[in-house]
């Protein structure tokens, strides 16, 4: 029998409906294994491929034809709005069920949430902190509403790999799992996995089963790429006879203006993304482009989408989006990478380097959809100094990595592998907190047992947990009892009764920005009555703040201001990308889609990059006692290295989060410090000897609540990587060899 006849009725009538002319053969595999399987699955694919229907349509049929007990399908997801989005989604589908499906997040219905404590039934959409929630303070209802559960659905993997959240998740299924006694199959929706093994080792913990991971064929997707490039010339002789536009904004140079007019054109009458990898970046362009529409009078359809922005105008930009009348140009952040529905988009436009590979492959998945091209824009804006010294100075890096990360995907498929955090003991401090607000007291060796049994501690020791326990006692974090048992202690209740509790991501103290009652986001810092900032791609005036509500009053005015958000920038580069570099630098190769102008920069850096030496030797000099090392390896080997570099003396440093080498100033030459460099490599080093700074660790919220040695330990044991450093560096040393013998 065939995947379609065995799908509930009501399935095959909505397919019908629709007009499906077939199942897609993701769809298709996800039948097997369910129908036929207890395993696991994971489903893997591009946006817009018909993920989310796998995965419900056989799940659906099957709660259908045996009804369960209770509710009988979670879906988990990052977002509240792609729970909003799917839940729109799922009712149309389960129009003839029967099947009921219930939201639950804050913005949620209260009436619904208690109506399905009473009669749970059908299918729950929730976010891990809303489910760690019910585990936590509602543990009699869970037992009720879970009883029969068959599947948890966890929509964008990915995701959740990345982020402490997903840490939270599968502790949170875990304790749900051993509170009710059931053991339900897990199914994962992700769009972008490198390595699928650590996604399935990621997907199973915890359940004892196995997983299903299909490999199915899309088909190829045609492309539309585009690489611009504008500049702003920082020295006088460059622009002493340029007369810069009557209408440039204070703080922009030609190549911005430049940028800007070039975005009006190509969005003109074009449903488009525009993606920028900060909020400020991305309020000064769409304000940019508005009030260039107004001058040449064209009509204003430019919004702003990113996490600051307040709910309602997100979802009324999703909405106007979804539309195949409206020619929206949204910009937006990472909150438009995952998988809202947006409908069909002509073109997607990049300023800047995207983060990593993985995010290029979200945001190209976002357009491109139902038969179309898939027509991605990059463009960016360079500084230049002609009068600089320093002989690295001219070379944009970020342009070598666009390139590298375009041709790595699109030649290779090939997107960054997530190391698993397998010792992230600022949730082992929550998932103790939530253990023991749920539970009451509890001895310390059942606590070990309930907490460190859990699959995503499982490399923590118990040495390590005794020694975090009694730095918790001596914080007043947990008190003993009289009988010996352990309890919340006074400091703890702070923490634990908080509603912020249940976040365990970090995350500033925003005020809410309203013009009079309506809702406009939020920002971090108190602009004082009279001051202009911007925000949802309009400029503010303040006209009252309420400090203690936390309410920053606007009034709407004309004119271009700016903004700024306090964040830690944080991106992690890998080798293989670091080495794709490379390559390029070395190769000869041209690249069609990229402009005339960023075809003779790119030969520019070529040539800068070849006669520096950079490309063919570990150390140069670039200056008396300076030197530059280019391992060409990732963040986490680099930082090894400069670390190992310190400690024999050597006074190194990473510049910035994204750089591709060491800068060390050093007394001897540079054969000296390639010696030492040498060594390093054929040496053992005692890591935990590393000089490394008093305060260093991966950043994380209730690291205060965590002993600096076990902050420490974290960092070296789960960013920090020798054996990979050294296995890299060998490599280089063959490709170099290699080379060598080629010329």
């Amino acid at each position: 029998m065939d995947a379609f006849s065995r799908l509930a009725p009501f399935i095959q009538d909505f397919i019908y409906e629709n007009k499906w002319e077939e199942l897609r053969a993701n769809q298709v595999a996800a039948c097997e294994v369910i129908f036929d399987s207890d395993s696991n699955l994971l489903l893997s694919s591009g946006t817009a491929s018909g993920k989310t229907e796998a995965a419900f349509l056989p799940v659906l049929t099957e709660i259908y034809n045996d009804p369960p007990r209770s509710v009988g399908v979670l879906y988990i997801s990052p977002l509240k709005a792609l729970i909003n989005d799917q839940f729109k989604r799922l009712e149309q589908l389960l129009l003839a069920s029967h099947i009921k499906v219930t939201k639950w997040h804050g913005d949620a219905s209260v009436t619904a949430k208690n109506k399905l404590i009473k009669e749970p039934e059908g299918i729950l959409q929730i976010t891990p902190e809303s489910l760690e929630s019910l585990v936590t303070n509602k543990r009699g209802a869970c037992l009720k509403m879970f009883s029969d559960l068959r599947y948890v659905i966890i929509d964008e993997v990915h995701q959740f790999m990345r982020d402490v959240r997903g840490i939270q998740l599968l502790c949170v299924l875990e304790r749900l799992n051993r509170l009710v006694g059931i053991n339900p199959r897990r199914i994962g929706l992700s769009a972008t996995l490198g390595d699928v093994s650590l996604a399935e080792d990621w997907l199973n913990t915890g359940t004892g089963r196995g997983c299903v991971s299909p490999v199915t064929d899309e088909g190829t997707k045609r492309i539309g790429l585009h690489v611009e490039r504008f500049v702003n010339y920082a020295d006088s002789r460059d622009v002493e006879n340029t007369v810069l536009p009557a209408n440039s904004a204070a703080g922009t140079g030609i190549g911005d203006r430049e940028h800007f007019e070039y975005l009006f054109r190509n969005t003109l009458d074009k449903k488009t993304i525009i993606f920028a990898n900060s909020r400020e970046e991305i309020e000064l362009v769409m304000a940019n482009l508005r009030e260039i529409a107004l001058k040449n009078k064209a009509p204003d359809v430019y919004r702003v989408h990113h996490g600051n922005v307040s709910a309602l105008l997100r979802e009324t930009t999703e909405d106007e989006m979804k539309s195949e009348d409206e020619k929206i140009v949204t910009g937006a952040t990472v909150t438009l990478e995952l998988g809202i529905d947006i409908g069909s988009l002509d073109q997607v436009v990049q300023i800047g380097t995207p983060y990593n590979v993985s995010s290029f492959a979200q945001r190209l998945g976002r357009c491109g959809r139902r038969g179309q091209v898939s027509r991605l824009l990059f463009t960016f804006v360079e500084n230049l100094r002609i009068n600089s010294d320093d002989t690295l100075g001219p070379i944009n890096w970020d342009f070598i990595r666009t390139i590298a990360i375009i041709e790595l995907y699109l030649k290779k498929h090939w997107i960054e592998p997530i190391p698993p955090r397998l010792h992230a003991y600022n949730l082992v401090y929550h998932q103790t907190m939530s253990t023991l607000k749920s539970n009451g007291e509890m001895s310390a060796a059942a606590l070990a047992q309930s907490v460190l049994t859990l699959g995503s501690f499982r490399e923590v020791s118990k040495e390590d947990y005794r020694t975090l326990l009694e730095y918790m006692l001596s914080e007043e974090q947990l008190e003993r009892t009289e009988r010996g048992g352990l309890i919340i202690g006074r400091e703890g209740e702070k923490v634990a009764n908080s509603h912020k509790f249940l976040t365990v991501f970090l995350a500033p103290e925003y005020l809410e920005v309203k013009d009079e009652n309506r809702m406009i986001g939020t920002v971090d810092k108190v602009y004082p009555v009279g001051t202009r900032f911007a925000l949802a791609g309009l400029t503010w005036e303040t006209v009252d703040v309420n400090v203690k509500s936390k309410v920053i009053f606007v009034k709407r005015v004309p004119g271009i201001s700016v903004v700024d958000w306090d964040v830690d920038f944080e991106n992690e580069l890998h080798t293989v990308l670091m080495r794709k570099m490379r390559s390029i630098l070395l190769s000869d190769d041209t690249y069609p889609y990229l402009s005339a102008g960023c075809a003779e920069r790119l030969g520019e850096i070529r040539y800068i990059t070849r006669n520096s030496g950079v490309l063919t030797n570990v150390v140069t000099a670039l200056s008396d006692k300076r030197y530059a090392i280019f391992p060409w390896v990732g963040t986490r080997q680099i930082m090894t290295l400069n670390y190992l570099l310190r400690s024999r003396g050597v006074k190194s440093k990473h510049p910035w989060p994204t750089c591709v080498y060491l800068e060390a100033v050093f007394d001897g030459s540079e054969e000296k410090l390639e010696a030492i460099i040498s060594d390093i490599l054929s040496s053992e080093p005692d890591m935990y000897a590393l000089p490394l700074p008093e305060d260093v660790q991966i950043l994380g919220k209730y690291n205060e609540f965590i002993p600096r040695e076990l902050l420490r330990k974290q960092y070296i044991e789960d960013f920090l990587d020798f054996d990979g450093l050294r296995r890299d560096m060998a490599e280089l040393e063959q490709l170099a060899d290699g080379e060598t013998g080629q010329r």
